[in-house]
């Protein structure tokens, strides 16, 4: 029998290079990744919105709160499986205006901060990470919208009540650069971010010992995207969630051990692999159920404190119909 054509959309990450050179397989998949641009974050958004929608494809990489607020909905149109191609920690995203009274994490105390969205995965983890600190939530005064260029069409109604949106024309780097916010939060770096002499800075600039003891603490590497594929794929052939996961699994393994055999991407790659080894293992990027379910019960948990589920959604639930694959 002839394996099962199918093709998922999924950023260039480098660990995937066991999968795309096939030196790493899916036991009766004939898999194709249609790799999106590298670096570039509209690329990225196009390639998120096809593993929804583009029939070309049988899903692919997608947005890990995007598929949280569709299953706190009863929608099942898709099928998540724990395979995690993006983690970030956050510690680094943070950004206050240089020279400004931000400059501890008690200056964070009933703060207005930009963030350039209220139902993102980035954003959940943001406030993990916030009331990590010690930081009091409940305090903090949010506003939602694009960090460079102007706002486009509002978004208000899609927010909660208290959080705004920038005035119509500015930017939340604007407002950050003008006294109007404290700090913005945001992934990509602000185009007005320069460490030395621009108007733009982290308020953590030194942030590895931070995220490090973050993650010493409460054991997250966040995971931010994971792997979904169409139900009605699934349904045709159940077995191919297990097989795809296996497969991801054994790539990552397989990109670990060309990193620790050959560690020159950089001239301290090797310092650095050992030093994540030593706080986060191995497998820092292991993909897989068990694994990962302290961080999804955290991710769960603050995304329904956030609102974008009505009730607290399960790692079971979420996963549902990967268990149920993995117990045929």
């Amino acid at each position: 029998m002839p394996d099962l054509p199918l093709t998922l959309t999924i950023a260039g990450y480098s660990r995937l290079l066991p999968l795309l050179s096939g030196e790493v397989k899916a036991e009766g998949i004939a898999l194709k990744l249609d790799v999106s641009g590298r670096g570039s974050w509209p690329a990225r958004a196009t390639m998120l919105r096809r593993a929804l929608h583009d029939p070309d494809v049988q899903g692919g990489e997608q947005s890990m709160a995007g598929h949280l607020i569709r299953i706190g909905r009863g929608d099942r149109s898709h099928v998540g499986l724990p395979v995690f191609p993006l983690r970030n920690f956050t510690a680094r995203d943070l950004y206050v205006r240089k020279g400004s009274a931000i400059r501890s994490v008690a200056d964070l105390d009933g703060a207005r901060i930009g963030m350039y969205g209220w139902a993102n995965s980035g954003s959940i983890w943001y406030r993990h990470f916030l009331a990590w600190l010690g930081v009091d939530l409940s305090r903090l005064r949010w506003c939602i919208g694009p960090v460079d260029g102007p706002r486009g069409e509002s978004i208000a109604r899609s927010l909660p009540e208290g959080v705004s949106e920038p005035p119509e024309g500015k930017s939340l780097s604007d407002m950050l650069i003008a006294g109007e916010l404290d700090a913005v939060y945001s992934p990509p770096r602000p185009e007005r971010y320069q460490p030395h002499d621009g108007p733009v800075a982290r308020l953590f600039p030194d942030f590895r010992p931070l995220e490090q003891r973050y993650c010493r603490e409460t054991g997250a590497f966040p995971p931010q995207h994971l792997i979904v594929l169409r139900r009605g794929v699934w349904e045709a052939n159940p077995w191919i969630a297990r097989s795809l996961t296996e497969a991801f699994i054994r790539c990552n393994e397989a990109a670990a051990a060309a990193y620790r055999g050959f560690p020159y991407a950089s001239p301290w790659m090797e310092a650095e692999l050992e030093d994540a080894a030593a706080l986060m293992g191995e497998d820092f990027y292991g993909d897989g159920l068990e694994k990962n379910r302290r961080q999804m019960e955290m991710f769960a948990k603050v995304g329904h404190e956030a609102g974008l589920t009505a009730n607290h959604v399960t790692v079971e639930d979420y996963f549902r119909e990967y268990i149920e694959s993995a117990r045929t």
